[in-house]
């Protein structure tokens, strides 16, 4: 039997995917660029707003087989880097941040 190529061929870093919750339209992860899914992509589209209500964050390595809830580690970078930047952190961003500190 064959086996199946990657989804992702040639890919080997982490991804990073943001799942988005549309309201009564249902939650999606994020259609994006294999460019735009590292770390400070990631967290930089956050800043900026590109994710209407973003509730996790999932990174993945598919070269080294791993796959995990990395929302925490996020929320914590989105803070320290709106202290170190002194602004605010964004509305969108704040379920997910207080979300991610209940479960810590």
């Amino acid at each position: 039997m064959r086996a199946s190529p990657s989804i992702i061929p040639g890919i080997d870093r982490d991804v990073y995917l943001v799942l988005d919750d549309f309201g009564r339209m249902g939650c999606a992860w994020r259609d994006t660029n294999v460019e735009d899914t590292d770390l400070e992509a990631v967290i930089q589209d956050l800043l900026e707003g590109q994710y209407s209500n973003p509730v996790r964050v999932v990174g993945f390595n598919l070269s080294e087989g791993w796959v995990r809830d990395v929302s925490e580690e996020i929320a914590l970078r989105l803070c320290q880097r709106c202290a170190d930047e002194d602004r605010e952190l964004p509305d969108s961003l704040h379920q997910l941040v207080e979300k991610t500190a209940a479960r810590a």
